[in-house]
């Protein structure tokens, strides 16, 4: 497998952004925080407030120490806020079985509340440098191409762990950095709409390419519009617990101009339901 580890490593050792985590001995804690945060949001938007998190809670008790509201209060911008609840118990599962100290094992990270396939993995070769196969979309992409021949990935399935594993180098260091320059390819060079094959350092090896660049079609399942959804009514009505006194305000106020009052009562519902909100005597507040 040196025809992809080889170059795609090099290029990678040369040319990879100098992303935070990346960074030697940045840390089991910070590499979970930043791959929590990373979930479907830019890495532009993630860094400033990665930063800001750690050094606010730079260890998991000092996350779960905190008040559930603050971490969803300090997720700002971010999106998908149930992310920063899930932060939050998994802060307090390591505190408190792990004795603040992220895990190793990727059956014990699998354990921690909100902590899937890939981000387990993440932790496991990112910050403690074992050998496992870490596969997210870009890499998806990559391998969809490169070894099928195909324009866009199928829905994730269990079988890309193993498609990424018959590629791993035996060598641990060169694991995870082909691991992470697989990533690094797929979110620079080999993105979804114009990919930039003439700058890929795998370009000689790739299926897709010899095939004359099929459109193969795209079958997973697309997320539905923003705009007017009920996505952003909840966004619209945390924005006003984050920012009112004590992160609490009479429901009847909260987001009231909405211009569907059926959304914004049942945005407000589903936030009680997952636990981003709590109602009690008229008022509504950040979960305490």
């Amino acid at each position: 497998m040196s025809d992809l580890v080889t170059p795609l490593n090099a290029w990678f050792r040369a040319h990879s952004r100098p992303l935070p985590w990346r960074a030697p001995g940045y840390g089991a804690w910070g590499v979970l925080v930043s791959e929590f945060m990373l979930q479907q949001t830019p890495v532009a938007r993630v860094v400033p407030l990665l930063e800001a998190w750690l050094s606010r809670w730079p260890t998991p008790a000092d996350l779960a120490s905190a008040p559930p509201a603050e971490a969803v209060q300090h997720w700002a911008n971010l999106g998908y806020p149930r992310r920063a609840l899930w932060l939050h118990r998994a802060a307090v599962e390591i505190r408190d079985r792990h004795d603040n100290v992220v895990p190793r094992d990727v059956e014990a990270l699998l354990a921690l509340t909100g902590v899937g396939d890939y981000t387990a993995r993440a932790v496991a070769v990112f910050a403690y440098g074992d050998h496992h196969p870490v596969v997210d979309t870009n890499t998806r992409r990559v391998i969809a191409r490169v070894i099928g021949g195909r324009s866009q990935p199928g829905p994730a399935a269990r079988r890309d762990l193993d498609e990424m594993a018959a590629l791993l180098p035996t060598n641990r260091t060169e694991a995870a950095t082909f691991n992470a320059a697989t990533m690094e390819l797929g979110a620079v060079i080999c993105t979804a709409r114009t990919p930039r094959c003439a700058e890929c350092p795998i370009a000689q090896s790739c299926a897709w390419r010899a095939a004359g660049y099929p459109d193969t079609g795209d079958t997973r399942r697309r997320q539905a519009r923003y705009e007017g959804s009920d996505r952003q009514a909840r966004g619209a009505v945390l924005r006003v617990l984050r920012t009112a006194n004590g992160h609490a305000a009479p429901i009847d106020g909260v987001a009231a101009d909405w211009p569907d009052p059926a959304q914004r009562d049942r945005a407000i519902d589903s936030l009680i339901a997952d636990g981003l909100a709590e109602a009690s005597d008229g008022i509504l507040r950040l979960p305490r």
